[in-house]
C-alpha cells in the first residue's frame, strides 16, 4: 500500500489491507515514466557499452489461471500457435537489441525467466526459446539462471529439460500448502503437486531450489500458516521467500472488492501479516537459515541471489517481452504492456518501448539506496565511493528518526535494519523519496 503521508514513517490510513501498491520494486515510481523520455533510450543504445556486466529478464506471460491476487501481465487464453508467435517475437526483440552498439557483444552473467508462468511452456517451446535467445546473447558466462515455476506444470520431462538447459535456481511458486487456500485464491496447482515436483527437482540436483510463500492470502489462519512453516521445514529448500499480500488495482480481488463498495480486502491486516512473516523467519532461523533480505532466508552462506543483488546495485538489466522492464545506463524502460501492441511493434522491426525515465544522479542514488535497504544492511563507504555522497548526512533526519523508533541501527560504517524494520521496510522507504515522489501513485 502506498501511503500519501509525508512524515518520516507514514502509517497506513488503516491497519487493514486496503487497495494499492505496497511493495517497492523500483524508483522513481512507475507513474513518472513516460514516452517523453524514449529519445534518451535511443540515444543510449547508440553509445558504446560501459560496464560489460549484463542481466537479462525474459517475461513469459502465460498461465493456466489468473490468481485472484496477481497483478502481473498474464494471459490464460493463448493457444500453441499464439504462444509460438510470442516466443518468436521475444527472440526477434533480443536479436534486435543485441545489434545496438550499447549491447553489442555483451554476454549476460544473470538470466531470469519470470511471468506469468515460464514453466507453462512445453519442452519444445522452452528449447526453441533458449536456443533463439542464445543466438543474440550467449549464455556461456551466465553465473545464475533463475526460472519461475508453478508446481502443477512441472512434469518430470520438463524438469529434466530445465536442468539440461542450465537452470541453476528453480523458484517454485508454492504460496500455500493448503488445498482449500489454493483453491479459493484461484491458484492453478494443488498441494500434492508441490511435493511431487519438489521431490523430482531435488533428485535432479538443481543447485538452488527456492520456495515462495505468501502471508495473508484469502482464508489464511494462524493454524494454516503454522502448517505452511512446518511443511517448508520438512522440505528444507536452499532458500525461502516470504511475501506479504498486497492488493493492487489491477487484480481480480480488487474487482471483487469494488462490487462490495469497499477498499478493505478480505485478508489479514498488516500487523498479522508481519507477525506471520516474523514467525516464519524465526522458525527458519531455528533450523539453521539466515536472513538474506526483508523477504528471503537461505540455508547456507553459499546460497546467493545474484540477480537481485546485482540489480539493486545498478546492474544493466535488459528486459525482453511484453510489459518487461529494463534498467540501462541510468534509464528505466518499459515495453508495450499489451501483447497485441507488443507483437505489432516487434514484427514492424522496432524495439517495443512504451515509456521510459532518464534518472538524475540523485534519483540513481536514491534508487540504489532504497533497494539495498531491503537487503537489511547498507555500507556507507560503498555509496561514498559510487556516488560521492555520505548517506548519514544526506538522509540524516529520517535515519535518526528510524533509529529512535527502533527500526534500524547506525554507525559510521553501515546502516543495519532491525527485524522490526525489515518486516515493514516497504512502508519505511518512502521517507527517502524526493518530495515530488512521496505523494504519488506508485504504478
Amino acid at each position: 500500500m502506498t501511503s500519501t503521508s509525508t512524515s518520516p514513517h507514514p502509517e497506513p490510513d488503516s491497519p487493514q489491507t486496503t487497495v494499492g501498491n505496497y511493495f517497492v520494486s523500483n524508483y522513481p515510481p512507475y507513474s513518472f515514466w513516460s514516452e517523453e523520455h524514449l529519445p534518451a533510450v535511443e540515444h543510449l543504445l547508440e553509445q558504446p557499452p560501459g560496464d560489460p556486466r549484463l542481466g537479462l529478464y525474459i517475461h513469459v506471460p502465460f498461465c493456466r489461471k489468473r490468481c485472484d491476487f496477481c497483478y502481473f501481465k498474464v494471459y490464460t487464453d493463448q493457444n500453441a500457435k499464439q504462444i509460438l508467435a510470442y516466443l518468436d517475437a521475444v527472440i526477434a526483440e533480443a536479436k534486435r537489441a543485441a545489434d545496438r552498439p550499447y549491447l553489442r557483444g555483451r554476454r549476460p552473467q544473470i538470466v531470469y525467466f519470470g511471468g506469468g508462468t515460464p514453466s507453462y511452456l512445453s519442452v519444445a517451446q522452452l528449447e526453441h526459446l533458449f536456443r533463439g535467445l542464445q543466438q543474440a546473447f550467449p549464455f556461456d558466462q551466465v553465473e545464475e539462471l533463475t526460472f519461475e515455476c508453478e508446481p502443477g506444470t512441472l512434469a518430470d520431462s520438463k524438469l529434466q529439460a530445465l536442468r539440461d538447459l542450465g537452470v541453476t535456481r528453480l523458484s517454485l511458486g508454492v504460496e500455500n500448502f493448503s488445498p482449500r487456500i489454493l483453491e479459493i485464491n484461484n491458484r492453478a496447482h494443488r498441494a500434492k503437486e508441490i511435493y511431487r515436483a519438489y521431490g523430482f527437482a531435488r533428485e535432479l540436483g538443481f543447485p538452488q531450489i527456492n520456495l515462495d510463500l505468501i502471508a495473508g492470502m484469502v482464508g489464511e489462519t494462524d493454524a494454516n500458516w503454522q502448517d505452511c512453516i512446518e511443511q517448508t521445514l520438512k522440505l528444507l529448500p536452499e532458500s525461502v521467500t516470504v511475501y506479504q499480500l498486497e492488493v493492487p488495482y489491477n487484480t481480480t480481488l480488487y474487482e471483487r472488492m469494488k462490487e462490495d463498495s469497499t477498499e478493505v480486502a478480505p485478508v489479514a491486516d498488516w500487523d498479522t501479516k508481519r507477525r506471520w512473516t516474523d514467525e516464519a523467519f524465526s522458525a527458519l532461523e531455528g533450523a539453521g537459515y539466515t536472513l538474506g533480505s526483508a523477504y528471503t532466508a537461505k540455508i547456507d552462506e553459499q546460497v546467493q541471489f545474484r540477480y537481485r543483488d546485482a540489480l539493486f546495485s545498478g546492474l544493466d538489466l535488459l528486459g525482453l517481452g511484453v510489459s518487461s522492464f529494463s534498467h540501462l545506463g541510468g534509464l528505466h524502460v518499459q515495453s508495450e504492456h499489451q501483447i497485441g501492441a507488443y507483437l505489432n511493434r516487434v514484427q514492424a522491426g522496432a524495439l517495443p518501448h512504451l515509456r521510459a525515465l532518464e534518472l538524475t544522479a540523485e534519483e540513481r542514488l536514491i534508487r540504489e539506496f532504497v533497494l539495498q535497504l531491503k537487503l537489511g544492511e547498507v555500507r556507507i563507504d560503498e555509496f561514498q565511493r559510487r556516488h560521492g555522497v555520505n548517506l548519514l548526512e544526506r538522509f540524516r533526519k529520517p535515519l535518526e528518526q528510524y533509529q529512535e523508533d527502533g527500526f534500524l541501527d547506525l554507525s559510521e560504517e553501515r546502516i543495519v535494519l532491525r527485524r522490526s524494520g525489515l518486516l515493514q521496510v516497504d512502508r519505511l522507504l518512502h521517507a527517502f523519496f524526493l518530495k515530488r515522489h512521496q505523494n504519488a501513485r506508485y504504478a
